[in-house]
């Protein structure tokens, strides 16, 4: 996750009290495995930010990832940040959060690199789901209203590449969506306006405002080739 809160590392852990979540975040900062840094709030406040030392990356073997800003700092902006936290949520929904009966978690995977040496194509997550119809498989795209129409040409161009050679990342034959949520209704429908360009197929788009409402299985996903909002677990509509 790279960066966490308090409230999504009382998720992670499952802990279901605010002192028993603080006290383990203290005694993992004081004894060097996180990185305790702040975010200056809209209200002229500080909120406290975790994120793994190069300690604690060492020790569990994972890259050494997260702003680079010494502990005890002070962030006024960060669009990191922003777009870290919308991952988070969505990981935490599908890992943490409740299911649909005939759903359950499978797997999910981040990036650093490229998906093929051929694509120049960063997904922000990869996610596995196990359905009553067989797995479900979606890559994910947050957008936040920062990314323009050309370089959403550009990410729908390398996914069709992708879903027409059925190969991406050492994984050939697998058919999989990409799951697109924006922070505006205004983005997403502009996202779509460029996806219905070029395919009717693969795009899911919603918003987090329809996500934090209604829930990220309701009737809340848009299609290029449809009028009316569908759930997400269709494996009929790829």
């Amino acid at each position: 996750m790279r960066v966490i809160d308090r409230e999504q590392a009382q998720i992670v852990a499952g802990f279901g009290s605010t002192t028993r979540v603080n006290t383990r975040l203290h005694a993992l900062s004081q004894v060097g495995l996180l990185r305790r840094f702040f975010l200056g709030t809209a209200d002229g406040g500080r909120k406290a930010l975790y994120a793994l030392s190069r300690k604690a990356a060492q020790l569990v073997d994972v890259p050494y990832a997260g702003p680079r800003l010494h502990a005890e700092g002070t962030l006024v902006a960060d669009f990191f940040i922003r777009h870290q936290f919308a991952i988070n949520q969505i990981y935490c929904a599908l890992k943490y959060g409740p299911l649909p009966p005939t759903v359950t978690f499978r797997q999910w995977a981040t990036f650093r690199r490229p998906l093929a040496p051929e694509i120049r194509l960063i997904p922000d997550g990869y996610v596995e789901l196990d359905t009553s119809l067989g797995i479900l498989r979606a890559f994910l795209e947050i957008d936040l209203g920062n990314e323009r129409v050309k370089l959403w040409k550009e990410k729908v161009r390398n996914y069709l590449h992708m879903a027409l050679s059925r190969k991406y990342d050492g994984h050939p034959g697998e058919s999989f969506r990409v799951i697109v949520i924006t922070s505006t209704e205004t983005q997403r429908r502009m996202i779509e306006k460029t996806i219905k360009a070029s395919t009717q197929k693969i795009f899911w788009t919603t918003t987090f405002e329809a996500v934090n409402r209604s829930g990220f299985f309701s009737e809340i996903w848009h299609r290029p080739n449809t009028r009316e909002a569908q759930p997400f677990c269709d494996l009929q509509k790829i």
